[in-house]
């Protein structure tokens, strides 16, 4: 049976686009505004605060991972801030490589692992739409495991530092994932693979996503009647059964076209399309492209 999570991480396409070890000393205080930009953060050493636009802030201690994935403003600061009258600290570069927040002498009392990755699929917006908001895990063991392995590679510059980091942090995302799913507090896929009985027809549902399903095949799977099985999923997932049939089968077809190993035909057939004419309607109608000039379309920078 395919693992929902793990395929959309898979076809999110993660990349680590900038990471840096930053040191903190003192009071500091960091601001950033990422444009939507996935922004990720790893404690090292130490504890911080992170305060993200319309929520509490939230402490953060070592080991704990916190994954953004569509930033806009937030701020970073150490447990006791600067006041809030007080102008913003720039990062300083300390001989040694080393890049320090807040007061220059002596040892860095918090050390974390930043930076922000870029999700190369073609069907980003969606797939985001389908995670919370913000994630944090703490006091996970094998999350803790991984976080360290990003610590030593991070530090190490070894040859292939960038790819290694870069698998490191689809490790680190799907097991952040996995570790919220059961609490994930906004509408989407994690809160639909907590419920019992809607993980069961989400995985036949990309497992098969082939067959000719309907509401009622699906509810089916979930042991719910029809009605009971439209509302309960269409509150936790946030869309109707058959839209993120839909959608899903869209995201696949883009990540196929682009892959350009399929003629459309094939590719129709793959998503679950008994004619290439029903799939080609369809597609234009979702993407607003044909398949085969999307297939054409060169991927965004």
């Amino acid at each position: 049976m395919i693992d929902p999570l793990a395929e959309v991480v898979t076809l999110l396409q993660p990349r680590a686009r900038f990471s840096k070890v930053v040191g903190g000393a003192g009071a500091w205080r960091v601001r950033r505004s990422l444009e939507g930009q996935p922004f990720y953060c790893v404690v090292l050493e130490g504890t911080s605060c992170l305060t993200v636009a319309g929520q509490a802030p939230l402490p953060l201690q070592q080991g704990d991972f916190v994954l953004i994935p569509e930033s806009h403003d937030f701020v970073m600061c150490s447990m006791q801030p600067l006041p809030e009258d007080a102008p913003d600290l720039l990062p300083v570069a300390l001989p040694g490589g080393e890049v320090r927040l807040g007061s220059t002498s002596g040892p860095a009392e918090t050390v974390l692992l930043v930076g922000h990755c870029a999700f190369d699929s073609p069907d980003a917006a969606l797939l985001v739409s389908l995670l919370p908001r913000l994630i944090h895990v703490c006091g996970e063991q094998r999350l803790a495991t991984i976080v360290r392995l990003v610590g030593e590679e991070s530090r190490a510059k070894r040859p292939g530092r960038d790819v290694v980091l870069a698998h490191l942090l689809e490790v680190l995302l799907i097991e952040a994932l996995r570790s919220t799913a059961g609490t994930a507090a906004s509408p989407g896929l994690l809160r639909g693979l907590a419920d019992e009985r809607l993980a069961q027809a989400l995985r036949r549902m990309h497992a098969e996503l082939t067959a000719p399903w309907t509401v009622a095949q699906l509810a089916k799977e979930a042991a719910l009647s029809r009605s009971a099985f439209f509302d309960r999923f269409s509150r936790a997932v946030g869309v109707a059964p058959m839209e993120y049939l839909l959608r899903w089968r869209m995201a696949k077809a883009k990540s196929l076209l682009r892959q350009r190993t399929d003629s459309v035909a094939e590719v129709a057939e793959r998503v679950g399309y008994g004619s290439a004419s029903a799939f080609s309607a369809a597609f234009t109608r979702h993407v607003g492209l044909s398949p085969s000039r999307y297939a054409l379309t060169p991927p965004p920078a």
